[in-house]
């Protein structure tokens, strides 16, 4: 056993033994007590900042608006999961215009075609957090999060009625402590990196444009 790893080891096992640190140590942000209108406002404003667009259904039906709006950006297909609230809706009233394509295979079976296309991939959220202006995508084997994370537009169907003000207040009103995914996605724009000669690009490890549906019913 290496020095260092001994140190490691030594310091791990003596923190174990550590009393748990008291509830007041810990710094919680309870809601700011927004009305509906600034939490709407202020998501927007902090997410169009990071390039996210919005499409707002709000007392209409989305489906109409978003193939159009597909129609006219020349997205080839539209990747959909079919266990979802979403899918079933897709797979029962769509219109067409623009293809269907549905997430009912694994991964490894279609890889090439999930990668190199162009298609979108549309999600739900469980809402989403006005403080930081981000999205909360709650990930399962119904809706995989790879629908949002690999396509190279993501869109995403938003209720504002599901609005919070803070990470804590959505955490606990949806009670996450009661059980949560494997995996959570907060999501605020399209995926950024300036690992690249310090520049910002979009699109390098994910979705290179957010597309958020607003609703008022899904």
């Amino acid at each position: 056993m290496t020095d260092a790893r001994t140190a490691i080891l030594g310091r791990l096992r003596a923190a174990a033994g550590k009393d748990v640190p008291p509830a007041e140590d810990f710094t919680v942000v309870s809601p700011r007590g927004w009305t509906a209108e600034h939490r709407l406002e202020r998501l927007r404003r902090m997410m169009e900042a990071v390039h996210t667009e919005f499409l707002d259904c709000r007392g209409q039906d989305w489906l109409g608006p978003l193939r159009d709006w597909l129609i006219q950006e020349g997205v080839p297909g539209l990747i959909y999961a079919p266990a979802t609230a979403i899918g079933r809706r897709l797979a029962a009233e769509w219109s067409g215009g623009v293809p269907l394509i549905s997430y009912d295979k694994a991964m490894a079976e279609w890889k090439e075609e999930l990668f190199a296309q162009s298609a979108a991939g549309i999600t739900g959220t469980r809402g989403g957090i006005a403080e930081t202006g981000s999205l909360i995508l709650w990930t399962d084997a119904d809706q995989p999060r790879s629908l949002s994370l690999v396509p190279p537009l993501h869109i995403a169907l938003l209720d504002v009625n599901s609005l919070y003000d803070t990470f804590w207040q959505a955490m606990r009103e949806q009670k996450w402590a009661a059980g949560m995914p494997t995996n959570l996605l907060l999501i605020s724009g399209p995926s950024k990196t300036a690992d690249i000669e310090q520049t910002l690009a979009y699109g390098v490890h994910g979705p290179k444009r957010l597309l958020v549906i607003l609703v008022d019913q899904c």
